[in-house]
């Protein structure tokens, strides 16, 4: 497998550059990167020294401590100049994100930081990804900027249109999804050795697979304007279907109140309550292959909500009645056809949280429960990281911190696992 050196600029995209550096180690290259230092303002050096198992370098008179060695490679008995032996070494150098910024400094041929350096010193092939606002995007400087590099044998990988970091702009300039840059890599490395391209990694690895994902948080109607609700924003469940779409299944998400838009590609069905979740779910359940059931249902309802608005006027209080919802994800599962995969989620709170996820993945007779608890800081509800514990009748795997859509994929890899076995026993 080749060693590969992936540069990461300060874009609000980094976060999927942990994606890429993932899925490059889990398809056997060995990784190393260097960030610039806006990019820290993003992702932080140890989340990709945790995914590589190598240092993450910023500065170019920083040391490295591998001595620009890549994973699995003996490091030299001697100091090298860092940016020298990293791109000695590689067989590849990837930009991603590169911004705007970074593109015109790879462009005006720049070596003011480690990053720029390293590829103006680079003489393996270089693939940069660019992600940045529309607007700059389409900017004459950009788009000559663009033209200079691929003139210079530099491949690009064009950003995709979507959704973009400002709330509620869409347009070209989204970030390439991780397994096509690194697709777009092996290719570059295949062409540049002469040897045939190397096989494409197993993804998309759900090619025909039927995935029903729920998402976001029910709001059972106290009166007209008011409701019982949760804190989900549905950005875990939306996480999940897009990292299925970029495996190459049929995804259909049904979004309860979510506060992210859902992902191109997936077929959304919108619902507002518990009852509303249930009704879409017992519809689409039938025909799904695996169901990943992230969406927070609220347990109780009010049992008899206002047709108006309730006035405080004259009252001393408000009690209200609630009402046990129906358990939606044990329901579908005692309506389970052979061959599907049900895998629940438990937002639980402090002590004991394990405990109550092995009982409710026993209880409702699930594959898999995707254990997360709320109660640590900057993770869960409304947040975009995540960190969670799958629990299976197998054991326990733990999925360290990290932000959602990377959280997501090993959350499918762990599908896969469960099908695989699945179909050893029942071929």
């Amino acid at each position: 497998m080749a060693r590969i050196l992936i540069g990461v600029s300060g874009g609000i995209a980094a976060y999927k550059a942990v994606e890429l550096v993932r899925l490059a180690t889990k398809a056997g290259h060995a990784v190393r990167v260097v960030q610039t230092p806006a990019s820290l303002a993003f992702v932080g050096k140890a989340t990709f020294e945790g995914v590589t198992g190598a240092p993450v370098l910023v500065d170019e008179l920083e040391p490295d401590p591998a001595r620009g060695a890549f994973p699995g490679d003996p490091a030299p008995d001697h100091a090298p100049i860092s940016h020298l032996e990293l791109v000695r070494n590689c067989d590849a150098l990837v930009v991603a994100p590169a911004t705007a910024n970074t593109l015109a400094k790879l462009a005006g041929g720049h070596a003011d930081s480690l990053l720029t350096g390293a590829a103006l010193a680079c003489r393996a092939p270089v693939v940069v990804a660019p992600a940045m606002n529309d607007a700059m995007w389409d900017h004459p400087a950009t788009v000559a900027n663009v033209a200079t590099l691929a003139g210079r044998g530099v491949t690009v990988v064009p950003p995709e249109t979507g959704s973009l970091a400002s709330k509620g702009e869409w347009g070209a300039g989204r970030l390439a999804e991780p397994l096509d840059i690194l697709a777009t890599v092996a290719r570059a490395i295949a062409e540049r050795s002469g040897a045939r391209p190397a096989p494409e990694p197993a993804w998309p690895d759900l090619e025909g697979v039927s995935v029903l994902v729920t998402a976001g948080g029910t709001r059972e109607p106290i009166d007209a304007v008011r409701y019982v609700g949760n804190r989900s924003s549905g950005r875990m469940g939306v996480a999940l279907a897009e990292r299925a779409l970029a495996r190459g299944a049929r995804v259909t998400l049904i979004g309860a109140n979510l506060a992210v838009e859902p992902p191109s590609g997936a077929r959304v069905v919108a619902v507002a309550t518990a009852a509303e979740l249930e009704a879409a779910a017992r519809a689409e359940f039938p025909d799904c292959d695996v169901l990943l059931m992230a969406a927070a249902v609220a347990d109780f309802a009010p049992a008899a909500p206002a047709a108006g608005k309730l006035k405080k006027e004259g009252r001393d209080g408000l009690a209200i009645e609630l009402a046990p919802t129906v358990d939606v994800l044990a329901a579908l599962a005692a309506e389970r056809r052979p061959g599907q995969t049900l895998v629940g989620f438990a937002a639980e709170h402090g002590e004991g949280a394990l405990d109550h996820a092995r009982a409710k993945l026993e209880r409702k007779r699930l594959d898999a429960v995707v254990l997360n608890d709320v109660s640590r800081p900057g993770i869960g509800f409304d947040a975009s990281d995540n960190e969670v514990t799958v629990v299976t009748a197998d054991g326990t795997v733990d999925v360290p911190r990290g932000p959602k859509g990377v959280v997501a994929s090993a959350i499918l890899d762990e599908v896969q696992s469960i099908r695989a076995q699945a179909s050893e026993v029942n071929p």
